[in-house]
């Protein structure tokens, strides 16, 4: 087809033209049939969003994605151009890229009557048929729609009464295409009210002119809930006018979670070869996330965006690899002191309530990190309570005692990771019950359960956690109290 260059071999050839919606359905078909559901690199969202978006592309409606941040709107919407033919032909010259078969531009109407079969074709790639534009206060009805353009009146000696003095904005220039708006809400109202008549009647209205411009565009909106912020909200008849509104979630599971962090995470090859991050750390990155979502600290509405794990596992690797340089080896182990590193990325990342606000961010992220690591601990280790409270002997009392008798470890970045082993094989009892428990791990993730163990007793009040420049030290909980060395790991 891209071989066809004028109207009247387009004609021969057999084409006929097709709506964005009815393209956009015919594909989706095609790919539901050969079992394909498309939106690749979409995770967690198989059996809710994806059938809902399905359902409205087939029912050929304008959709609204509703929901908090981080949860893949944007990412949905882009990956809708795939479903658009890979190429379509326009009239040549023209800024709306008029279908040769049903012009609408005044440019196409007249190149088609002066040059009839001989009108020459060109070709769109579906890549250039997806246009985007963020919600923001400054957007104009001349931003979206258009305006009268003196300066072409000017040149071309046209009086205002010309459709061809008008400069079309975003969404005329969208024709034939995917039209998306993120952030809805941020619209001002009085603009949202201009999108009324291109959703339903197809009439644009710009100065003095009305035009008649049936505009074929598949919209796509999106947006956090209306009570997020007092920012606004999408007035009621444009969102009576969106045919369909789905609403998007966060991953339900650690599992689709971490799949979502490791797609997405951008590591160096040098990093991604130096670094071994254990399934454990893995999974308490996540876990953060998941007690962040829960916190009564942090403001749920606002939401706890899937960035927060990518950015703090980058931080966790990134964290690993510096003390790696610093303390001059090759390569190394991602450690739990290591979390220090991966607290910016969660300050950046949550909004807080007043009594957030009051504890301060990064005294809340410690405690995210902290409620990662108990809720994680039971299936690896017996409950430190419990056991405390047992008949039968503790299994932690060796290692409890071991500080008691006033002595103190401090797991600093300059550890290489034989003196980092070398540290915690000092603690009595420590490597004999991880050996117990998990007698098949290779060495380096018995050491890291080590350390697992103490910052969980640490958790539990059974030891006091402090943290220092550049590390991390515990002690004992009591006489730590005495000497006024309180933690943030201690205080629950």
């Amino acid at each position: 087809m891209n071989n066809i260059h004028t109207l009247g071999e387009l004609k021969k050839s057999g084409y006929k033209d097709r709506s964005v919606k009815d393209e956009l359905r015919a594909n989706l078909i095609k790919r539901l049939q050969e079992h394909d559901a498309g939106f690749e690199g979409i995770v967690g969202y198989d059996e809710t969003v994806i059938p809902e978006l399905q359902t409205a592309i087939l029912s050929r409606h304008n959709i609204l994605l509703l929901g908090l941040r981080g949860q893949a709107k944007t990412r949905i919407a882009r990956l809708m151009v795939s479903l658009l033919d890979e190429y379509v032909p326009y009239v040549a010259g023209s800024e709306l890229f008029d279908d040769p078969l049903n012009p609408i531009s005044w440019y196409a109407r007249n190149e088609i009557q002066a040059k009839g079969d001989n009108t020459p074709i060109a070709w769109l790639h579906r890549s250039e048929r997806y246009t985007e534009k963020l919600a923001t206060p400054d957007v104009t009805v001349a931003d979206l729609v258009g305006d009268v353009d003196p300066i072409k009146a000017a040149t071309l000696k046209l009086t205002y009464n010309d459709e061809r003095v008008i400069h079309f904005g975003l969404i005329p220039r969208a024709h034939r295409g995917i039209f998306v708006i993120n952030e809805l809400p941020d619209l001002q109202a009085r603009i949202q009210v201009a999108l009324f008549n291109m959703l339903q009647e197809k009439d644009i209205q710009i100065r003095g002119f009305k035009l008649r411009l049936p505009l074929d565009i598949q919209f796509v909106f999106t947006a956090n809930p209306e009570d997020y912020t007092n920012r606004g909200a999408i007035v009621t008849p444009l969102k009576d006018r969106i045919e369909s509104q789905i609403l998007t979630h966060y991953p339900k599971t650690i599992d689709i979670s971490r799949k979502i962090t490791f797609q997405e995470a951008r590591l160096t090859p040098e990093q991604q070869s130096a670094i071994e991050v254990d399934g454990l750390l893995k999974d308490l990155v996540e876990q953060v996330a998941f007690e962040a979502r829960e916190s009564e600290y942090i403001d749920q509405k606002s939401g706890v965006s899937a960035r927060l794990t990518i950015s703090a596992y980058e931080n966790l690797v990134s964290a690993a690899e510096r003390r790696m340089l610093v303390s001059g080896q090759q390569a190394t182990v991602a450690r739990i002191s290591d979390f220090v590193g991966v607290i910016p990325a969660i300050t950046g990342k949550i909004e807080l309530v007043y009594e957030g606000e009051l504890e301060g961010p990064v005294h809340v992220a410690h405690r995210l990190i902290g409620g990662a690591i108990k809720t994680l601990f039971t299936p690896y280790f017996p409950h430190p309570e419990k056991a405390k409270k047992g008949k039968a002997e503790n299994p932690y009392a060796p290692i409890i005692d071991w500080f008691t008798a006033g002595n103190r470890l401090e797991l600093t970045d300059n550890l290489s990771d034989s003196q980092y082993k070398k540290a915690m094989t000092q603690v009595p009892g420590l490597y004999a019950l991880v050996k117990k428990l998990h007698p098949k791990l290779m060495e380096s993730q018995k050491v890291l359960l080590m350390e697992f163990v103490l910052h969980a007793l640490a958790e539990y009040s059974q030891l006091n956690k402090n943290y220092l420049d550049g590390g991390v030290a515990f002690a004992d909980m009591l006489g730590s109290l005495f000497d006024g060395d309180w933690s943030v790991g201690g205080d629950e």
